[in-house]
């Protein structure tokens, strides 16, 4: 067990991710005693495990304990842990609100449906539907037509997407951003969720989607 355990520690130092499917990855969230063994060495040098069932990777992350003495007292870390100006993170909770907010909410129904048409007694150990059948993608040009000048302008928000990218938040392909691996793992849903949901934000994507569905409702005469 010994070398599984340096084996998936160091490839999740190296790699920053490491996929669910991956067997070993398997073996920490099925084997009580191997994820032990791994909480307690990731423990040692000030790391924890992150993963929940909704994402397709885990990875790791600082203990609490340790974020004042790596990234400094008071507020210089709040904003900057990764590199990221305020208009970044506010870059990133609003991606983060437009794809994993809904594809939470499709999880969570087909769990819900699956549980009320469940036979087996062993279907609660059922691997949760992840990926393209419950995450969509986010237009890059709809996003920047509706919050690009408040996160100030083209190239701050073109200066910004990029570091997402290659922070792993978000993926691009052909002008249509995806859910990046650490999307879903490095931002609590239990606390922003509500804040988002409750609060400014959130009435501003509602009008968005009334918006949007009161397009899709108007006859192609009346647009025009």
């Amino acid at each position: 067990m010994d070398i599984e355990l340096k084996t998936l520690a160091s490839r999740l130092l190296a790699h920053r991710v490491v996929s669910r499917a991956d067997p070993l990855a398997r073996r920490a969230l099925l084997d009580e005693i191997f994820r032990n063994e791994l909480d307690r060495r990731l423990a040692e040098v000030g790391l924890r495990l992150v993963e929940n069932p909704y994402a397709e990777h885990i990875a790791v992350a600082l203990l609490p304990q340790m974020t004042e003495p790596v990234f400094g007292a008071g507020d210089t870390w709040i904003n900057n842990n990764l590199g990221l100006p305020r208009d970044g993170v506010a870059l990133l909770v609003i991606l983060w609100a437009l794809i994993i907010l809904p594809k939470r909410e499709r999880q969570i129904a087909r769990v819900e449906a699956g549980h009320e048409n469940q036979e087996d007694m062993f279907g609660a150990q059922k691997t949760l539907e992840t990926g393209d059948a419950v995450s969509s993608g986010v237009s890059e040009d709809a996003l920047y037509a509706d919050f690009g000048k408040s996160l100030g302008g083209r190239t701050r928000f073109n200066a910004n997407l990029g570091r997402l990218v290659n922070l792993g938040f978000v993926v691009r392909r052909n002008r249509v951003l995806h859910e990046g691996p650490m999307l879903d793992l490095m931002i609590d849903y239990s606390q922003l969720a509500p804040r988002i949901i409750d609060g400014a934000l959130g009435e501003v994507l509602a009008h968005r989607q009334a918006m949007a569905l009161s397009d899709s409702d108007t006859p192609s005469e009346e647009k025009s």
